[in-house]
């Protein structure tokens, strides 16, 4: 496999689960507190911050996948999916996470370029399978 492409896989995988288990038991009044400040559900930021950690999570194996097929096809252009898909976990796990900690609601506005990132990496891959 595609060493650098495995190794941010790994890195990611590694944070997701981390963040994950950070925002389950370390951040999970904060982020309570957060909601009921702003007069939402409880559970608000909560569910906000666990699709930052499940997006991150389905976009780290697809890393895992663009590392794969960058070895087994030798083609650097399936490093614009494994770009796409990073840049994603970046703007649209990033934004929910600071979203939810924060409460700053503008963050996800942010948000949807990140969901296009993931978009573009998807596409990119269809197409070099075409």
């Amino acid at each position: 496999m595609n060493k650098t492409w495995l190794i941010i896989s790994a890195v990611s995988g590694f944070f997701s689960v981390a963040i994950g288990a950070f925002g389950a038991h370390g951040l999970k009044e904060k982020l309570i507190k957060n909601a009921l400040a702003a007069q939402l559900d409880k559970n608000h930021y909560i569910d906000i911050f666990n699709t930052g950690v499940k997006y991150q999570m389905f976009h780290t194996v697809a890393l895992m996948i663009v590392s794969y097929l960058m070895y087994t096809y030798s083609e650097k252009n399936y490093q614009w999916a494994g770009i796409c898909f990073l840049a994603g976990i970046i703007v649209f796990s990033g934004s929910l996470y600071a979203l939810s900690v924060t409460g700053i609601k503008v963050l996800g506005a942010i948000t949807p370029i990140g969901g296009l990132c993931f978009l573009a990496g998807w596409i990119i891959l269809v197409l070099k399978n075409v």
